[in-house]
């Protein structure tokens, strides 16, 4: 009679264990069943939040899902991303993952989540260069005028950005390293309101994306002066890039991801991944991004792992070197 007991409850028990084991797997199955939150750790108008829209309004429908884009700015992108780093990983929130949110931050704060460890990469949307833009009111026509006027008067100009350890934010502590020149830093939450005060005349300049600046140039409402990136923009043939304006050896250029959060079934991170490429490889959004001045990627998540840990490294290093605080 024991043994019979016994022999019962190890069936149980091995069923148990067994239905353990394909419970998630079934889940997974029927994965997406739900709305997916897209978590843009900036305000409406930046880079991010206008990719994540533009890949959003085409991973819904390639899912048989609705994407909902859910904006939680502040501190850099460090509450958007620490929300996404806490959320259950289940495949239903994923974020845009940037440069500064996580690569650059990892040495400009002391953060509550780690940029490697808690997400789970999907793949790189894409790269685009920063861009150098002053008001169009502004005496600066070039970026030999605006050194010389800034070593005349120390201190004297100051310069927006999209937030502190945001990439713009560091093309512009990279900048006065390499020229010589002191500026004030007054960063906002995002580049959609810190452009909007060089349009207004609040402040005199600022290093933003292409993605961003690029309307703003075509109107007249900014005037550019370089892009940080090593070669010319297809976007803005016209404008030089720094090294061509007389600051030989600098670059920058900036990046956007998409992350889950760690623990994410590889099954679902890898068909987010998939579809994102095949969304990227699209003639119309191909069409838009070079508009944007974005270069397309759809790498897989393992390479963007390991693009992600060799950016962690070069941007401490440039912290390091410019002595970059947060204000």
């Amino acid at each position: 009679m024991q043994v019979a007991r016994r022999t019962l409850i190890a069936a149980s028990l091995s069923a148990l264990a067994l239905s353990a084991i394909v419970l998630p797997a079934h889940a997974e199955d029927k994965w997406p069943s739900k709305p997916i939150t897209y978590v843009v750790p900036f305000p409406a108008g930046g880079t991010t939040d206008i990719l994540a829209r533009l890949i959003g309004q085409k991973l819904g429908p390639a899912l048989g899902t609705t994407v909902i884009i859910d904006n939680r700015p502040g501190a850099g992108g460090n509450i958007g991303s620490e929300l996404v780093a806490r959320a259950a990983p289940d495949g239903y929130t994923i974020m845009g993952g940037t440069i500064s949110s996580h690569s650059i931050n990892a040495s400009l704060y002391k953060l509550s989540y780690d940029p490697l460890k808690s997400f789970a990469p999907i793949t790189l949307i894409g790269t685009n260069a920063n861009v150098l833009v002053v008001n169009p009111g502004s005496p600066f026509k070039s970026v030999k005028e605006l050194v010389a006027a800034a070593k005349a008067k120390p201190g004297s100009l100051s310069f927006a950005s999209a937030g502190n350890g945001t990439s713009q934010h560091l093309s512009a502590e990279l900048f006065k390293t390499m020229t010589g020149i002191d500026m004030v830093h007054i960063p906002y939450k995002g580049s959609a309101p810190a452009i909007q005060d060089v349009i207004g005349g609040q402040v005199p300049l600022m290093f933003d994306t292409t993605v961003v600046a690029g309307p703003f140039i075509q109107s007249g409402k900014v005037r550019p002066l370089a892009v940080t990136s090593a070669k010319r923009v297809a976007s803005l043939p016209d404008v030089p890039t720094m090294a061509e304006a007389g600051v030989p050896g600098y670059e920058v250029v900036s990046w956007q991801a998409m992350f889950a959060p760690a623990g994410t079934p590889s099954a679902i991170v890898q068909r987010l991944q998939t579809e994102v490429a095949a969304i990227l490889k699209q003639p119309d959004i191909q069409e838009r991004l070079a508009k944007l001045g974005v270069d397309p990627s759809g790498m897989a998540p393992q390479q963007l792992a390991e693009f992600q840990a060799a950016e962690i490294a070069k941007w401490a290093k440039v912290v390091k070197a410019a002595n970059v605080k947060v204000d």
